[in-house]
């Protein structure tokens, strides 16, 4: 019901008012049945706007921090993540984010969409890195197709560490649906795992427009964040 209110009513007339965003492939997100939304991830924002402009409910994994904070801040970021039905992910236990990925195929075999970020965190610099392999073990293990969304601007929009946001338009481009059916039986195997990964980061690049780097963005996060690369200014 939250979820529904906060889209509706509350939250999204205004994000449309203000970030016009522009969509293409819209046509692309199956009108029923189970998927996988799999995007790549340059700020906190990317949660906002893909919901917002797929008609169906997406179910995301959130930050565990997100559900465990303290005082007004704490509980209002409780309250919004859990009423629009976010999961909570410790992405530090290997068993806990095992638990996400559960819980994110229980959402599939439902019939429902889900949402997930192959990088694992957000780019630090705005250029596309390695995904893990987390999202083919959910094709593997459902059967659902994955359909991959590049958000482009959102970095502009709402930077890390940034309380207030710019006013830009937000562009999202989603790709067709990606079938991976003549890998079935093949869950666990850690070279179809990669190969999977490896092709979904792939069609991610070519929407995105986004430099391609072959090394994990959480290797990365203590370094200093570097401009965004020139292609992804060029694919707005």
């Amino acid at each position: 019901m939250l979820y529904w209110v906060l889209k509706h009513i509350f939250i999204g007339p205004w994000l449309w008012l203000l970030f016009r965003p522009k969509v293409e492939g819209l046509e692309n997100v199956p009108a029923e049945g189970a998927a996988i939304m799999a995007s790549n991830h340059l700020s906190f924002s990317d949660s906002i706007f893909l919901p917002l402009v797929v008609k169906r409910r997406i179910t995301f994994v959130a930050k565990a921090e997100y559900f465990t904070g303290k005082g007004i801040k704490g509980w209002i970021s409780r309250a919004f993540f859990g009423g629009t039905g976010q999961i909570p992910l410790d992405r530090v236990g290997g068993s806990a984010a095992a638990g996400a990925l559960a819980t994110g195929a229980r959402i599939l075999n439902s019939g429902e969409l889900f949402g997930i970020y192959p990088e694992g965190t957000r780019s630090p610099d705005g250029r596309l890195y390695k995904g893990k392999t987390g999202v083919a073990r959910l094709a593997l293990e459902t059967g659902a197709p994955v359909v991959p969304c590049a958000m482009v601007n959102t970095h502009i929009v709402q930077p890390p560490g940034k309380i207030w946001p710019r006013f830009v338009r937000v562009h999202i481009k989603i790709g067709k649906p990606l079938d991976f059916s003549r890998y079935e039986g093949n869950a666990f195997d850690r070279f179809v795992e990669r190969s999977i990964t490896d092709e979904i980061m792939y069609e991610l690049m070519e929407l995105s427009g986004q430099e391609y780097v072959d090394v994990y963005a959480a290797k990365l996060k203590n370094q200093d964040a570097q401009p965004p690369a020139e292609p992804l200014a060029a694919a707005a």
